[in-house]
């Protein structure tokens, strides 16, 4: 349906809690669809709708790039219900342009939610999908990538960091 602009760190809406989605509108539909159409015009993975100024607990992910025949799937009031083993890998979000790091994360993950049928699901992920779940479920929380940096590549990023936010302040000031 439509591209919208991803909010970049140091937009407030990243840090925001989201509200749970209580009924599946057809303004609901179309966020999904429009958070779809803006995670592949990005060529993201995965996309939360804070991600796209909407404060809410949904958000996508699409493996097809990974995973030939993988769907796009959309998680409405997501959930965790485990997580465990660790794998350390790159990790990177649309909301930090051109930048990854180094971050430890759980290998395997089994979260519930509801799809946009209405209809509860259950998915178990390993690797690259466990590693989205827990990335997207954080920013429905207000964390981000870069509080689960290690200390010390959180130190040898922060010019980097303080750039960014600084670019985005002053965005927000333009058009705020």
């Amino acid at each position: 349906m439509a591209v919208r602009p991803i909010r970049m760190y140091g937009d407030p809406v990243l840090r925001e809690m989201c509200q749970p989605v209580t009924e599946i509108t057809p303004e609901i539909e179309t966020l999904v669809v429009d958070l779809i159409d803006t995670m592949r015009d990005a060529q993201g993975i995965g996309l939360a709708a804070p991600q796209i100024g909407v404060p809410v607990r949904i958000f996508v992910i699409d493996l097809s790039a990974t995973d030939a025949g993988e769907e796009p799937l959309a998680f409405i009031n997501p959930e965790i219900l485990r997580a465990d083993g660790e794998q350390n890998g790159d990790e990177g979000c649309l909301s930090f342009p051109d930048y990854f790091d180094k971050i430890v994360r759980c290998d395997r993950v089994t979260a519930e939610a509801t799809g946009i049928d209405g209809h509860g699901f259950e998915v178990e992920g390993m690797g690259i999908m466990a590693r989205a779940l827990l990335h997207e479920t954080d920013h429905l929380n207000g964390v981000l990538f870069i509080d689960r940096m290690s200390k010390f590549r959180l130190r040898l990023a922060q010019g980097r960091l303080r750039k960014l936010k600084r670019s985005t302040e002053e965005d927000l000031g333009e058009n705020g």
